[in-house]
């Protein structure tokens, strides 16, 4: 089940390495590439919702495979595009795979595994996704240093029939679907929900682009906002909504969601957006010094699975949550003062630290998350969850590209292109986007979550 979440977190991360190379064959600006990392995101936040009717209608196996196999043939197609809309075409029907490969994994897992197992199977669950994460600057690098960008692409191939293969082994076959579980579906709710992100996401991502005429953009962000509004009014009618939003009236679950939501856009977001444009483009590393650089981030994060327990019983949620968020802002803002004579070893060491800040915030986010949430509301609020998190990622890809786009054009109208001075300002606001989540968290009572702190 772990195989998904290895593989996006592996295509994500090994996209944004190869950025500038890829901008470079395809003759477009760098930074109008944020759309087709964007559209991988939208793709997802859109499709997300019906992952559990899916589950249901056809059975969790069925569609964990079909998923998988949707995920890897948007793979192959992408690594024999050659125009920049072809390219946002496939990713987008690779999120489409993406957007059920996970979800459906994660509640085939939560079958399967008894109660007294699930905090091991979780920490297992999550340590192939970072190791992915870990590996994809480098093998970005590696590739478009050595090969072609294309390849990046394909590598996606093999570890997707890898990953359906041992499902059909593993995975026990599912109960045959529930005839007429498809009327159960809010068919009208999911068409102005996936409608409403399609249009308010992908509005903000064209945004400025040119790709299309100024008063087509803005109608698709009204439209987008329009039809949002009109689910939030369905869902409160309909018994049964495909994404249902009263679940943030639970306080932890609500701060967990809405107010991590801007650390979320600032680490999972823009910075890995950010980061190998600051290596490539404004301190000229190449990809392969730049993948290796950015890994440290990865490798950070990862090495705080072994004392975060320990952490966070020692000290709690809320104080850790604070703490941590507050030092990502300090890390966050030293990395505009990055220069050509900054040394290699320093930058390493503050990726390294940053990485074991924002893991401490992300999983403790997560752990925390659902304690005041009843159990008959959980998958709501997975999927609530779920769908903040792929949001926040759009959104951080197109805070990170206009910002950046913003910066330079005030810094240097005359000229095109980035420039290492245009960064400083960019990485203060995202560090602004953290402390204010920072303040969400003190919100929290101290004793939240202590039920789990107990817990071994």
């Amino acid at each position: 089940m772990a195989c998904p979440l290895f593989l996006q977190n592996l295509d994500t991360s090994v996209m944004a390495t190869a950025l500038p190379s890829i901008a470079e064959s395809l003759r477009i600006p760098v930074l109008d590439l944020n759309l087709a990392i964007a559209s991988y995101v939208i793709s997802l936040a859109v499709f997300l919702p019906a992952s559990a009717w899916l589950s249901e209608r056809f059975g969790s196996r069925r569609v964990f495979c079909a998923a998988v196999l949707v995920f890897s043939l948007g793979s192959a197609l992408c690594g024999v595009a050659s125009t920049l809309l072809q390219l946002i075409l496939f990713r987008l029907l690779q999120g489409a795979g993406g957007a059920m490969m996970v979800p459906v994994g994660r509640s085939i897992l939560l079958r399967s595994v008894p109660p007294d197992r699930m905090v091991s199977a979780m920490v297992w669950f999550t340590i192939p996704g970072a190791i992915g994460r870990m590996m994809g600057p480098f093998f970005g690098g590696a590739i478009v240093t050595i090969a072609s960008w294309h390849w990046i692409f394909l590598v996606n191939i093999p570890f997707g029939i890898l990953g359906v293969a041992m499902a059909m082994m593993f995975i026990d076959e599912d109960e045959k679907p529930t005839p007429g579980a498809a009327v159960d579906m809010d068919v009208l709710g999911l068409a102005m929900l996936g409608s409403g992100l399609l249009g308010l996401l992908g509005g903000l991502e064209l945004f400025g682009k040119h790709l299309l005429p100024s008063a087509v953009v803005t109608g698709m962000i009204l439209a987008g906002t329009l039809a949002l509004l009109l689910y939030a009014a369905h869902c409160r009618r309909h018994p049964k909504p495909i994404l249902d939003f009263s679940v943030l009236r639970f306080p932890v679950f609500r701060t967990s969601v809405m107010g991590g939501m801007p650390v979320r856009v600032a680490a999972i977001g823009a910075l890995p957006f950010l980061l190998p444009l600051l290596f490539q483009i404004g301190l000229g590393m190449s990809p392969l010094k730049s993948g290796i650089v950015t890994m440290f981030v990865a490798v950070g994060s990862l090495a705080t699975r072994a004392a975060l327990a320990y952490v966070i019983r020692r000290f709690g949620f809320r104080t850790l949550l604070v703490g941590a968020s507050l030092i990502m802002a300090c890390l966050i803002a030293s990395y505009g003062l990055f220069g050509a004579q900054t040394p290699i070893w320093v930058i390493c060491c503050l990726l390294f630290a940053c990485g074991l800040a924002t893991s401490m915030v992300m999983v403790t986010l997560n752990t925390v998350a659902y304690t005041d949430v009843p159990r008959d509301r959980a998958p709501h609020a997975t999927a609530m969850s779920s769908m903040a998190q792929q949001l926040s990622i759009a959104l951080g890809v197109v805070i990170g590209a206009s910002a950046v786009s913003f910066s330079s054009y005030l810094h240097h109208p005359e000229t095109q292109g980035l420039q290492a001075g245009d960064f400083p300002v960019v990485f203060a606001g995202i560090a602004l986007m953290t402390v204010w989540s920072t303040v969400a968290f003190r919100t929290l009572s101290p004793n939240d979550g202590n039920e789990l702190r107990q817990q071994r």
